[in-house]
C-alpha cells in the first residue's frame, strides 16, 4: 500500500501540472471565467492532496488499517472531487452538462476530509509513541 500511495501521489502531482498548464492556456478561450475557476479549484485540491499522500507515503508504515483507510480516503476523494468538477466543467462548455457528477463532487470532498482526520489521529499516534 505505501508504494501504491507514493505512485498514486505522484501521477496526481504530474497530472495536476499538466491539467494545471492545459487550463490555464488551451482552456482560456473555452471556458468562461466561473468554469475556469472551478477547473483551478480542482486542480489545486489535487496538487495539495498529491502533495499529502507522497508525504504519508514517506511518513506512514501503512500497516494498520487506519493507515490504509486514510490512504484510500486520499486516493478516491481525489478522484472524486477533482475529476468529477472536471466533468462537470468540460461537459458545461460543451453544453451538455453532466448533472450526475453534481453529487459527486462533495462525497470527494467527504473522503478528503476523513483522510485529513485520519492523518492527524496517525500523527498524533505517532507523537504519543515517540515520546513514550
Amino acid at each position: 500500500m505505501k508504494e501504491l500511495v507514493l505512485i498514486i501521489g505522484g501521477l496526481y502531482g504530474t497530472l495536476a501540472i499538466i491539467l494545471g498548464a492545459f487550463g490555464a492556456h488551451a482552456l482560456k478561450n473555452k471556458f468562461s471565467e466561473d468554469q475556469l475557476k472551478s477547473f483551478e479549484t480542482g486542480v489545486k485540491y489535487q496538487m495539495y492532496h498529491a502533495l499529502i499522500l507522497i508525504i504519508c507515503g514517506v511518513t506512514f508504515p501503512f500497516l494498520t488499517t487506519m493507515e490504509i483507510v486514510m490512504g484510500w480516503c486520499f486516493i478516491i476523494g481525489v478522484f472524486l472531487f477533482s475529476f468529477s468538477i472536471y466533468g462537470l466543467t468540460w461537459s458545461s462548455s460543451q453544453g451538455k452538462k453532466l448533472k450526475f457528477l453534481g453529487p459527486v463532487t462533495p462525497l470527494g470532498g467527504l473522503l478528503l476530509i476523513a483522510g485529513w482526520i485520519l492523518f492527524t489521529i496517525n500523527l498524533a499516534e505517532i507523537a504519543i509513541y515517540l515520546n513514550s
